[in-house]
């Protein structure tokens, strides 16, 4: 073949490819379970519950809160994302538990969420008690560790005060893990103005034991399940 020939078939193959009707690439739709891109990821499968920037909302935590990711290495996070959290609105994202995402889209959020919000000095020398508990807890002591540390704001029993709502109320214990319960107490919710482990009292941290204790006295508060009846 000529060089005019070579020529002519370079140009019915461009011609081809802009051809009426032929997408370009940019137009090309990725599917769903090759996208890879944090921003999608994360606005198509967090943000409903965590918040646009990651700050919270409709009672989830800030995923955003670096105190929060301090406590919460890359284990957790891909378990959470991947399994969900029983007893709670985290739904499983993981294919492997029955969710759309594969566990490079998991793998993506992860490291996109420590990447962007992340922060070596979010304790300031503090050492954060540990994100699991050692134990049960005991709820009698948790009275107790309740009254000192947290019904100054959510008020006796927990049934809401000046500055802070009920934190006894049914709806919201059936909804959310006890482990969620130990995050929370850990990390606080600074986007409502709750603080973490270190400000309830000032100059006095919980303990580890302080926060599952207070956590055990929690979960016994919750509304307890009808119990099932017989034939009328």
């Amino acid at each position: 073949m000529g060089q005019a020939g070579a020529l002519a078939l370079t140009a019915l193959f461009c011609a081809c490819n802009g051809m009426p009707g032929k997408p370009r690439p940019a137009e090309i739709e990725v599917r769903p379970d090759r996208v890879k891109d944090f921003g999608t990821l994360y606005s198509e499968n967090c943000a409903g519950c965590h918040g646009a920037d990651g700050k919270g909302g409709a009672g989830a935590i800030g995923l955003a809160d670096p105190v929060y990711l301090a406590i919460a290495d890359d284990t957790v996070l891909t378990a959470v994302i991947r399994g969900g959290v029983a007893g709670s609105l985290m739904p499983a994202f993981g294919q492997s538990a029955g969710g759309l995402l594969t566990d490079d889209q998991v793998t993506a959020l992860v490291h996109g969420i420590r990447g962007r919000w992340a922060r070596p000095d979010a304790l300031g020398g503090a050492t954060a008690p540990p994100y699991a508990a050692p134990g049960p807890g005991d709820a009698a002591r948790g009275a107790q560790v309740f009254q000192t540390f947290c019904a100054g704001c959510h008020g006796q029993g927990g049934r809401g005060g000046p500055k802070a709502s009920a934190i006894t109320n049914g709806a919201y214990l059936s909804l959310i893990s006890r482990q969620g319960l130990r995050t929370t107490v850990i990390v606080g919710r600074p986007e409502l103005g709750a603080p973490d482990w270190r400000g309830n009292v000032p100059g006095r941290p919980m303990t580890s034991a302080e926060i599952g204790d207070v956590v055990a006295w929690l979960v016994v508060q919750r509304p307890h399940p009808p119990q099932p009846q017989g034939p009328r």
